[in-house]
């Protein structure tokens, strides 16, 4: 065999499949449904479309208008690379436990060498069959499969080829230039295996290809190569190899990413957490060993904790550093003091565990290079010596042992003190910090905000310049001027005020309802006060210093 002559080559194609990753994220987020009209739209052109979309007249390569035009009911998405790919990465491993050795050439279209498989299986089309009973049980059954000498080909089979009924392709050797000559030279398209260059240059010359009336693949491949590179230079003299079936591009292997992930199962299940950690030291060394041979360390551990019924507890965990094995047993042990349903007899609302755990599972959620977290030359600075203070103290009293102050969201200053454990950071997800002080919290107070904060409100007085007690009536309006202000005994002189500022809560819950009314005050001294009017009553909730 000569170094250029194409290797049989086994191509899985998934149609359509930015739709079908869409579809396999909305039916673990929410109960799966029949899929309506979908397409899916990069530039402002459909890449991808659902089968009842495809019904109404919805194409692949048509203007998003052109699409809604022929179904009014279609549900427009925009491509989202990452998300293929993450729905992708599962099937290639699954692929690659039946048959190694496989190349990801984009979300959708994987390609190994046919002559391992096809020995082991016994035959082509025995492999072929056999991948795509595996991918079946992973919920694909559309999915289908090409041989043929050469990527390019296989692609092709896999395409044009294979059907629903019949979903595996197989082109004899040295069948591949009879079985392409009728395609359409629009097959020379960047996305093909062997394309391998931009989107542009692709279709300038399928489109100049067309123009001269060069329609299919075997009228290409029949014009002389010299004819070829002197009209259409080395770019085109590969495409009219492709188009003759002479495809020189091996399949090239990607080399699977490594197991970081590890787990532990007990027999019987353990029903002391005490038990548990001790039974995870020897995983958390290997867990903390696997992430160092790779030149990594973990910023956040996911922690999955199965009991002898089926039942789970997940979390993930954060790290102000990175974590190490004795803080991967700290924290499997701390997610277990908390599933108090499991360990202290009570019912709350938290617990996940009602038995004994049988399995516990840690991965990184979040990783980061080793090198930026190696100690320093000459020693930690300040940031660290703390760091590995609180963290020590912290795993002496547990996670909520030492507590960080953070700002959060509400309407009331006390409210948006919030202390959160050493080392986690609530800036993801819909109950993160960073997403509560986002929301809009109607009667807030706005920049900028007084920098001391009364951890219970100091009862005051605020009166007319005749004594009576002034109040905010139902239309917003203070009953006089105000002139004095009382604190602790007290008396002060008010030089300047502004307000009052409704703050409004629960109106629809009659015993949790909350009508109060916000003053700033200058006293005569230059001292600058939050109050707080509710019915009769004043507070002071902050001062301005």
């Amino acid at each position: 065999m000569i170094a250029d002559a194409p290797v049989r080559s086994l191509v899985l194609w998934f149609p359509d499949w930015p739709v079908t990753a869409l579809l396999h994220e909305a039916a673990e987020s929410s109960p799966p449904g029949r899929a309506g009209p979908i397409a899916v739209i990069e530039r402002n052109l459909v890449v991808a479309c659902s089968a009842a979309a495809r019904a109404e007249g919805v194409r692949r390569g048509q203007r998003r208008r052109d699409a809604q035009a022929r179904c009014p009911g279609l549900t427009v998405v925009p491509a989202d690379p990452a998300r293929d790919h993450r729905a992708f990465a599962p099937l290639v491993a699954a692929i690659e436990e039946r048959a190694p050795g496989v190349q990801l050439v984009r979300p959708g279209l994987c390609a190994l060498r046919a002559r391992g498989p096809a020995r082991y299986y016994g035959g082509e089309t025995e492999a072929a069959r056999m991948l795509l009973e595996t991918l079946q049980r992973h919920g694909l059954p559309d999915v289908r499969a090409g041989v043929a000498d050469g990527p390019f080909t296989a692609e092709q089979a896999a395409k044009s080829g294979a059907t629903a009924a019949e979903p595996v392709c197989v082109v004899p050797t040295g069948g591949a230039a009879g079985f392409l000559a009728p395609l359409s030279v629009g097959v020379l398209d960047a996305s093909s295996l062997g394309a391998g260059a931009a989107p542009s240059a692709s279709d300038d010359l399928v489109g100049l290809l067309a123009r001269l009336g060069v329609q299919t693949l075997g009228e290409f491949a029949a014009m002389p190569p010299d004819r070829v590179r002197e009209r259409f230079g080395e770019r085109g003299l590969r495409l009219h190899a492709l188009s003759g079936g002479r495809d020189s591009q091996p399949v090239r292997p990607r080399t699977p990413p490594p197991e970081l992930a590890r787990e532990v199962a007990f027999e019987p299940p353990l029903e002391i957490a005490d038990q548990v950690a001790f039974g995870m030291r020897v995983t958390a060394d290997d867990f903390i060993a696997g992430l160092g041979a790779v030149d990594l360390v973990c910023t956040e551990l996911r922690v999955e904790l199965v009991g002898d019924r089926g039942e789970r507890s997940e979390r993930v965990w954060l790290h102000p550093g990175s974590f190490d094995a004795a803080a991967v047993v700290d924290r499997v042990r701390w997610q277990l003091s908390e599933e108090v349903g499991a360990y202290g007899g009570a019912t709350g609302e938290r617990a996940m565990l009602r038995s004994g755990v049988a399995l516990v599972r840690i991965s990184p959620e979040a990783v980061d290079a080793a090198s930026h977290h190696a100690p320093a030359i000459f020693g930690g600075g300040p940031e660290e010596k703390v760091h590995h203070a609180l963290s020590r103290v912290q795993a002496m009293l547990g996670h909520r042992g030492v507590l960080t102050p953070a700002i959060g969201g509400g309407r009331w200053l006390i409210e948006r003190q919030v202390l959160v454990p050493w080392g986690d950071r609530h800036a993801k997800g819909p109950e993160g910090l960073a997403a509560q002080r986002a929301r809009p919290w109607p009667g807030s107070l706005p920049d900028p905000l007084p920098t001391t904060v009364f951890a219970e409100p100091v009862p005051v007085d605020v009166r007319a310049l005749g004594g009576e007690l002034i109040d905010v009536d139902e239309r917003g309006s203070v009953s006089a001027v105000p002139a004095v202000l009382i604190e602790s005994g007290r008396r002060r002189a008010i030089r300047a005020w502004a307000g009052p500022w409704p703050v409004v809560e629960r109106t629809w819950d009659a015993a949790r309802s909350r009508l109060a009314h916000r003053f700033q005050v200058v006293d005569a001294d230059g001292g600058a006060w939050l109050l707080v009017c509710e019915g009769d009553a004043w507070t002071a909730e902050a001062v301005y210093d």
